[in-house]
């Protein structure tokens, strides 16, 4: 593979690309939102500049990254692409409805990816054009930082899609880990629970917002507490997985907490919307309960 599509100009998307055109890939991101694609190639450039100035990477590794990379508001560009990986909204019928737009325009051979992180591989594949060519590239997020990437196989999935997406992954400089297709994977399964727990915790008024992510950093050791992190994923993003645990697993221990639903209905949904469990307006962020 020589060229890779990215759906989606977020926060992931950005982050996919980024790394896929420092390790040699020609990289095309396309959006249909071209604001969205002037922030993502910003995003990627801002990146790439702080990792030389870490000498992560060297100004010509950064130069010959940029070089490599190509935005595109057209989905007609795909053709080129070797692989596609779409990275769009947490959202079913929004990953579905792009499928069945993108897939006439792609090459016939091509593999098409997702980066979900918690919805049915064999489901989504179901309404393209190559189930068998058709998988779950869930890289992990920052992009750029984590080194862990899941692969996902759907029941149509062939082997050599498998493999030719495991070798991506190796040249990528990941780690692979090898899921079953089960609602939300395995880091999400275990990690998105512990989120919505911290938030009952909350809720139910055992402590504060500060408590609660002082307790863990310090006594279980975790580098960022679980409402710090759950504002950094994206409180939307939380409650679609919950909501797709507890609708895939008929589980009532996987209930989304109400105080996290009243979040998101208020539009409080973590950093990138400038509140959630703290408020981000000032210079240090502030616990909003």
């Amino acid at each position: 593979m020589k060229t890779i599509g990215i759906i989606g100009a977020g926060q992931m998307g950005s982050g996919i690309a980024h790394v896929c055109a420092l390790s040699g890939y020609d990289v095309f991101m396309h959006d249909i939102d071209e604001t969205a694609i002037e922030n993502g190639m910003a995003t990627i450039s801002g990146n790439m500049a702080r990792q030389v100035g870490s000498e992560r990477i060297t100004r010509d590794e950064r130069h010959d990254a940029l070089n490599r990379l190509r935005a595109t508001p057209k989905v007609e560009d795909l053709v080129k692409c070797d692989m596609v990986i779409e990275a769009a909204t947490e959202n079913e019928k929004v990953k579905q409805a792009i499928y069945k737009t993108v897939c006439p325009h792609l090459n016939a051979d091509a593999i098409l990816a997702t980066n979900t992180s918690s919805i049915s591989i064999t489901r989504l594949a179901a309404v393209t054009d190559r189930p068998e060519r058709f998988l779950g590239v869930h890289f992990m997020n920052p992009v750029p930082v984590m080194q862990l990437v899941e692969l996902v196989r759907g029941i149509a999935t062939d082997d050599a899609t498998f493999q030719t997406a495991r070798a991506f992954c190796d040249k990528l400089g990941k780690e692979v880990s090898v899921s079953e297709d089960f609602p939300a994977f395995i880091v999400n399964r275990v990690l998105i629970p512990m989120i919505n727990e911290a938030i009952y915790v909350l809720y139910e008024g055992v402590g504060t917002v500060a408590g609660i992510d002082k307790a863990m950093k310090l006594g279980a050791n975790h580098p960022m507490g679980p409402l710090a992190l759950a504002d950094f994923i994206g409180l939307d993003t939380c409650l679609a997985i919950m909501q797709t645990l507890h609708d895939g697993l008929a589980d009532t221990k996987y209930r989304p907490c109400p105080l996290l639903v009243k979040y998101v209905e208020a539009g409080w949904l973590g950093r990138k919307a400038g509140k959630g469990f703290y408020d981000y307006a000032g210079e240090e962020p502030v616990p909003t309960r």
